[in-house]
This record gives structure tokens, sequence and C-alpha cells, in this order.
């Protein structure tokens, strides 16, 4: 997915960038970059591959030789970024957070006016350089700001660096976050709250759904007010926000916490223990714990000291192999135990069907699944989260399909989202059958957006519903 982290102080800026980036390794996985400016010696900037190595290792030297009070930073996916762009508004960074749909289109329309785009190693645009071009087409940049989030069909939050301050502009329906951090050397933004915490920042504000504000060591001035409508993504506190995160003030923790409560509320079989798929089931497992007092125990753990996230493959077989070796199971307590596993969610099933099966291999008496969210039936389209994949690798589509004999239509498609429908019933019990698991419960669609605790209207639900 990506995240990104900027400063603006009256020091050195580079130590909180630094950082601050770091913070949020875990986040993306293929990318990283700084950018900074100082008046004495104008652009700096760096990028690196960090698909296996971590962020702090490949930008050690940046961090001792880099100088500036203006800087902007990033984890992606994807496309190298921040990119620096010189242009009628003059030189300047920038870095997003998004995922655009139609950038085919937009790049075709931009081409018109003598333009030119470096593609790719996969032939591909990259975003941030079309979003850099898009902002070109303006006067200035708040209008070409604007220009960017009204033309773009997918999301798009950036942070736009120039000699004169940082624009900070939040997604139009705020589908990801920024939260502004200040302290008495200046001010910083940030995909992850907490990312600013221990650099001695104090929360300050969260930018509102498509809200543009500048940012300087002096302060944060809104130039574009927020909307009144939202969507942000619920996926943020069940799977990709960082435990000590907090999104429009609503504690990534204590969600999950909630999410675990409400699973064990309607469950009733009686296992041995709980337990939670490292790292993102621990919080849901230790909530049902709470709630059904059945003891949470860690029958594995997961081997990090020198497998970070960033240590994975980009073929999906080996991604696959590389995340069941970097969970150990503790025989001890598994052998002869009825086990309750809550992951965050799944997706096509691989790697938690081969997790179920070293817990039999190792003497498990029963597993019992509840993931943490409900099935996902729809791919995402407005974020490139890796959870929420291509719609046929899903494996509720692949059991839906088998099921209807072909391709469901939209109307059936609608019922096998319904909880409390015979399709639905149908398509948990196959892929229980298919997965090898004793049973399977998915949490609710109306019990998640309660644990969450902001209106169903301000969420977005489409990777499980369908509705936009």
């Amino acid at each position: 997915m990506g995240g990104f982290f900027a400063t603006a102080s009256k020091e050195d800026c580079v130590f909180d960038l630094f950082y601050g980036v770091d913070y949020h390794s875990h986040l993306g996985t293929r990318r990283a970059g700084m950018a900074v400016y100082s008046e004495e010696n104008g652009f700096d900037k760096a990028i690196h591959n960090i698909e296996n190595a971590p962020f702090r290792t490949k930008f050690t030297k940046e961090s001792n030789e880099m100088h500036g009070t203006l800087g902007i930073g990033c984890i992606s996916d994807f496309e190298a970024q921040p990119i620096l762009v010189r242009s009628h508004h003059g030189t300047f960074a920038v870095t997003t957070v998004g995922k655009i749909n139609n950038a085919d289109e937009i790049v075709d329309q931009i081409i018109k006016t003598n333009t030119h785009f470096f593609e790719m190693q996969n032939g591909e645009i990259n975003q941030t350089e079309l979003v850099a071009a898009i902002i070109n087409q303006k006067d200035n940049f708040i209008d070409g700001i604007r220009y960017a989030q009204e033309i773009v069909e997918g999301s798009l939050s950036m942070l736009v660096l120039t000699p004169l301050g940082i624009y900070c502009a939040r997604d139009k329906m705020g589908r990801t976050p920024i939260v502004i951090g200040k302290k008495d050397t200046g001010f910083c933004a940030s995909f992850e709250s907490f990312a600013y915490l221990n650099l001695g920042y104090t929360d300050y504000k969260e930018l509102g759904p498509g809200e543009i504000a500048i940012m300087t060591s002096d302060g944060i001035k809104t130039v574009v007010a927020p909307g009144k409508d939202m969507k942000i993504c619920t996926f943020l506190w069940i799977y990709y926000g960082y435990p000590s995160s907090s999104y429009e003030g609503i504690s990534v923790e204590k969600m999950r916490y909630s999410c675990g409560q409400a699973l064990a509320k309607r469950d009733n079989v009686k296992p041995d223990i709980v337990a939670g798929v490292p790292d993102s089931g621990i919080a849901h497992a230790i909530g049902y714990s709470n709630e059904s007092g059945v003891p949470f125990s860690r029958p594995f753990v997961k081997y990090t000291p020198t497998w970070p996230r960033s240590f994975m493959p980009t073929h999906q077989t080996k991604r696959n192999l590389i995340a069941k070796m970097k969970l150990i199971p503790i025989h001890d307590l598994i052998d002869g135990k009825s086990l309750l596993l809550i992951d965050d969610s799944i997706v096509r099933g691989t790697q938690l069907r081969e997790t179920t099966e070293f817990l039999y291999n190792s003497g498990a008496k029963e597993v019992h699944i509840r993931p943490a969210c409900p099935p996902l039936v729809y791919g995402c389209k407005y974020l490139n989260f890796s959870r929420s994949t291509s719609e046929m690798e899903l494996i509720t589509r692949r059991v839906i399909k088998e099921l209807e004999g072909g391709d469901p239509d939209d109307k059936t498609l609608k019922e096998y989202t319904d909880p409390d429908s015979e399709k639905y019933q149908k398509m948990v019990d196959k892929i229980c059958e298919k997965l090898h698991f004793t049973s399977l419960r998915y949490h609710r669609l109306d019990d998640m957006i309660e644990s969450v605790g902001i209106g169903a209207e301000k969420l977005c639900t489409y990777c499980w519903n369908g509705e936009e």
C-alpha cells in the first residue's frame, strides 16, 4: 500500500524524516525514498530498493549526509518516489499514496500537450510522475492539486515539497489519512499517527477529506477546506494500520479488541485456547479471549530477527513458502489441543490452509478459524491493497463460481454477502471444507462497523459488500 512522512523544521529535519519514514516500513515492500530542501543547497533526493533489506540499512548514509529544513519521504509498494520535478512552478518533489484507475485516459490527455512520460520496467507509467504532470497542467500548486483530486478515479493523497513549504493533500473521500504533529521546532505530516510520537511531536490535527494545507516550520494553514463526505478504508483498522495508530480518533488496537469481543459473543465453540495469526490477528484474539474466557496462547511465533517484512519474493509461490517458513510452531502448546485461530482475513486461503495443516501435523486436535472481517468478495478498486487482490484470486469468488456453475450476476453475488442468506452459508461451508478447517465463522459486517465506532456512511466497505 505505502505510506509517507513529511517534516518542516526550524532546524535540520533529516533525523525526524529518516525515523518518521522508517516507522512506515510495515506499509510497503519495494521502494523507499526521501527528498529534502534547504535554502543553502536546494533540493536533494535519494531512492532505494528495499525488497531485501530494511529501510534503515539502505538509508543510513543519506541520514548522515542529507540536510534540509523541509523534507518528505515514503515507503512504496511499486513505483520509485518521491519524484523530483522541474516545471513552470519551479522545482518541487511529490510523493503519493493511492490508486489511479483511469491512468491511461489521463496520460493520453496530457500527452496531447507535448508532454512525455518515462515507462517503468513493466510498461506502466509511474503514478507519482503522472500526478506531477497533472499538477503542472494548472497555473499554481493549489489549483493543480485540486485538479488531480478531481480527475483521478480511485484515490489520491499526496505531499508536495516546495521551497516555500510542503503541501499536504488528503484524498477527496478521505480513503487514506494524513495526520499532523507539532513540536517547538516545527510540524510534521504522517500517514500513521504514531510515527511522530517518539520524535517529540504531539497530536495537532487530522486533515479532513479533500483538505489541502501548506505546512511550514511556523504552522500549517488550510488552503482548501475539507469536504463533508468521507469513505475511509475500514481495512486500516482490521489489518494495515500499526497497533499503536489511530484513525479518525479510533485506536487500531482497541478496535481489534472490540472485533474479537464481537466474534466471541456470536460463537458457540469451546476450544482449549484462542490464538492470533501473527501479527495482525493477535489483538483480535486477545479481544476474543477477554470476552469468552478462553485462555489466550501463542502456539506459534513469527521469526523476524533476520526476516523483515520486506524479505518477500515477488513470485506468489515463493511468497507463500516464505510466509510459511516465518511461522515457528511451539509443539507443547499445540499437541492434543483444540485451537481457535483468528486471522485478519482470508484472501486466497493458501497460507491459512498451510498454517492449519502444520498445526494438525504438530498434534492439534481441532482448528477453528475466525477471520476478523467478513468474506472478501470484491477486489479493492480504491487502493493498492494486496489483501483485497484481483477478484479471480479470491477464494470466495472461486467457490461462488463453483456453486453457481459459472460467473454469477450482480444480484446473485450480493446474496453471497448477506450473512443471513442460504447462499452465504453454503459459501462458508464450502470454504471450510476446502481449507480443511474444523469450523469457520466470519465476522459480520454490522458487528465490524460497530467495532470501529464510526457511522457506516463514513466507512468504505466495498471489498465486502460491493457498495461504493
